[in-house]
């Protein structure tokens, strides 16, 4: 891929499915992809802010290595997937009001399994990228009140069946632990520990906890996926100057710390302020969070919250 890519503009949102662009309604993964059959799956999720990608390159660099650890060459280089991403971007953009953000999806999968070569026309791997709305609803609570952690009897994958580097789509246990903290306290998600009982993180979400006397705490870097998000909540916390660690966490820590912090994508930074059913803290999303936020408010040139309220209802 070489120049600029040229794209008619379209009332449906785009999305690029092995090098052909077309609506959005149409990119589908067949049936016999091992993407499907078996989960083998690569994904990065990004968000803009004032219609930029954030942090594009550290998103990369993590799909290069979680690529690199299951073997699969997407066949595009970096150049023209940045390329692909940041026009794709343009193009779907053109359909929001100009204060809103989109996410982004970027997954790459072995592509058709070969004992079913012979009915798809497609050869190598499915690379696949496409937007979608950010469901700021679903944020405007977790800013507000916090969420809810319960911790299951679903352990985090053991390192023994794929190192916690490698961000794939085969969330099982991410679903059966959900499943059972719903089940336990209607609408809290899960607290995932390892086989050693220290957490690791909650479904789709790192973890960290905040105390008065030693600041913020994540877990070992080499026990949990390698988060984009808490990378930036550590700068923002040197800058504020807030004491940053990692080191193993006990779910008995996280009950007793002052605060409880979540951090992904797109909602960026937030508060759990419930584990099993007892409060964290005073039950109240805490100050901490709250400086964080702002701080990545003033970094990216907007108000997190105020856009969630803003767009909560589409």
């Amino acid at each position: 891929m070489t120049g600029r890519i040229s794209i008619t503009s379209s009332p449906e949102p785009l999305a690029y499915l092995n090098g052909r662009w077309l609506p959005l309604s149409q990119a589908a993964v067949g049936v016999f992809d091992v993407g499907f059959l078996q989960g083998v799956a690569i994904p990065e999720q990004l968000r803009t802010f004032g219609g930029q990608l954030f942090r594009l390159e550290q998103h990369l660099d993590r799909l290069e290595r979680s690529l690199a650890i299951v073997g699969v060459d997407p066949k595009l280089s970096r150049a023209e997937l940045t390329e692909i991403a940041t026009t794709l971007v343009e193009q779907n953009r053109q359909l929001l009001d100009p204060a809103d953000d989109l996410g982004l999806t970027i997954f790459v999968t072995p592509g058709v399994s070969a004992a079913f070569a012979a009915v798809s026309p497609h050869r190598g791997p499915t690379v696949c990228l496409h937007t979608q709305p950010l469901p700021f609803h679903a944020w405007v609570d977790k800013y507000q009140t916090g969420d809810a952690l319960v911790v299951t009897d679903v352990r985090q994958v053991p390192a023994t069946c794929w190192p916690p580097e490698l961000k794939c789509r085969s969330r099982m246990h991410y679903y059966l632990a959900d499943r059972q903290a719903n089940q336990i306290e209607p609408g809290a998600r899960a607290l995932l520990l390892d086989e050693r009982g220290m957490v690791t993180e909650a479904s789709t979400a790192n973890v960290l906890i905040y105390t008065r006397d030693a600041g913020l705490v994540s877990p070992p870097k080499e026990h949990i996926l390698p988060g984009v998000t808490v990378a930036v909540v550590e700068e923002l916390a040197a800058r504020l100057g807030i004491a940053f660690t990692h080191r193993d966490l006990s779910a008995d820590e996280v009950a007793r710390a002052d605060e409880v912090l979540l951090c992904s994508t797109s909602p960026c930074v937030w508060s759990a302020t419930r584990l099993n059913g007892q409060p964290i803290g005073d039950g109240r999303p805490g100050p901490i969070a709250a400086r964080l936020r702002a701080a990545w408010g003033q970094m990216v040139g907007l108000d997190l919250e105020a856009q969630a309220r803003r767009f909560a209802v589409r």
